[in-house]
């Protein structure tokens, strides 16, 4: 039986509260006043800029806590399957409040930011969480899937960066396209390895055992589902990401060529 306390549901409801306070009302006054490009912008991507600055500052609130218990949680990271959620759960009562808050907007506003994978992605994600919320399993696993999000303000400011018209060969579109890469490789790529040897390293174990088949097979086949997303970005970032690099090899030619014809 489902058991969420009051707190989680508290948090979850606080969460999704904030995060639609932002996209409507905070993102568009602040954008305003610190980005003049803001107000050019057609409604649509109105509508995608502030999904995506609620985007970064879940991402920068959820990532910090992430890191905090993965380096101190010793309880949660002694025991993967069944260690003690309580810091976990009150993370991802965030992130629950903020994907069921995007989810809602996401279809709402289908022909500003729709997109089915998103969709997939944050339904996949819901339904792991839900074993962690209401019953408590898999703390350490759902903390480490959090870990992600470190490459999302990156992510967001290339497409900022886009709208505003940088060129693709200025200084600080370079650099965050190279940044935005290399994150999101560690977070989300390079850490499969350590995630998968440690889902591996329990089977067969009485812990997972208990779990029992429905929080088994949530937890792997949502593990598998968003890692084949990933997957896919990397792929899209990486060609992005070698596009810029080459575009800025024949910047440095063309200029290294008109140099020595001045």
């Amino acid at each position: 039986m489902a058991s969420f306390s009051n707190l989680t549901i508290g948090i979850a409801v606080a969460s999704f509260t904030v995060f639609q306070l932002l996209f409507h009302f905070l993102s568009s006054w602040v954008s305003t006043r610190i980005t003049p490009g803001f107000k050019n912008l057609s409604q649509k991507r109105k509508i995608e800029w502030n999904s995506r600055t609620v985007s970064t500052f879940h991402a920068l609130v959820v990532g910090g806590f992430c890191l905090y218990i993965l380096l101190y949680d010793d309880a949660v990271n002694a025991d993967p399957l069944w260690g003690d959620p309580s810091i976990v759960k009150l993370n991802i009562a965030i992130t629950t409040g903020y994907l069921i808050s995007d989810l809602l907007l996401i279809i709402f506003y289908w022909k500003a930011i729709g997109d089915k994978f998103f969709v997939i992605h944050h339904l996949a994600a819901l339904y792991a969480y839900y074993f962690v919320l209401s019953k408590g399993l898999l703390a350490y696993f759902g903390n480490f899937r959090l870990l992600a999000e470190f490459s999302t303000p990156f992510v967001n400011q290339r497409w900022f960066f886009e709208v505003l018209g940088y060129p693709r060969s200025s200084k600080a579109n370079i650099v965050n396209g190279v940044l935005m890469t290399v994150v999101f490789f560690v977070v989300r790529i390079a850490v499969m390895p350590v995630y998968y040897s440690h889902v591996i390293s329990s089977f067969g174990t009485e812990g997972f055992q208990r779990l029992g088949f429905a929080a088994q097979s949530a937890w792997i086949i949502s593990s598998v589902v968003l890692d084949i997303m990933n997957v896919m970005w990397m792929v899209k970032i990486a060609k992005g990401c070698c596009k810029v690099i080459c575009l800025i090899g024949r910047e440095e030619a063309k200029t290294h060529r008109n140099g020595k014809s001045a």
